[in-house]
């Protein structure tokens, strides 16, 4: 079986990159640019960092990010799930 490939070139931190994969090209470039955000974001805050250590803080800042999110649906989940035993939802 064969599944659909997108490419997509997108522009981090003034570097081009082609992106393949199977969401929406929209959707990859809006990622990229929230990427790209981040990245530039940092890097005002750090001028002095080149672009390894940019790169390498913007993933541990968005898997903080991830981990907080996954944290708290797991909590949400768990309230759901307690709410359903009592009856409170359906």
């Amino acid at each position: 079986m064969t599944e659909n490939k997108n490419r997509v070139t997108v522009v981090i931190n003034d570097q081009h990159y082609t992106i393949i994969g199977e969401d929406d090209p929209s959707h990859i470039r809006y990622v990229a640019g929230r990427v790209d955000e981040k990245i530039k974001a940092l890097g005002q805050l750090n001028a002095g960092l080149d672009t390894t250590r940019k790169s390498v803080l913007t993933a541990v800042n968005v898997m903080h990010e991830y981990v907080k999110l996954e944290e708290e649906n797991d909590k949400l989940q768990e309230e759901i799930k307690q709410l359903k035993n009592k009856g409170t939802l359906e």
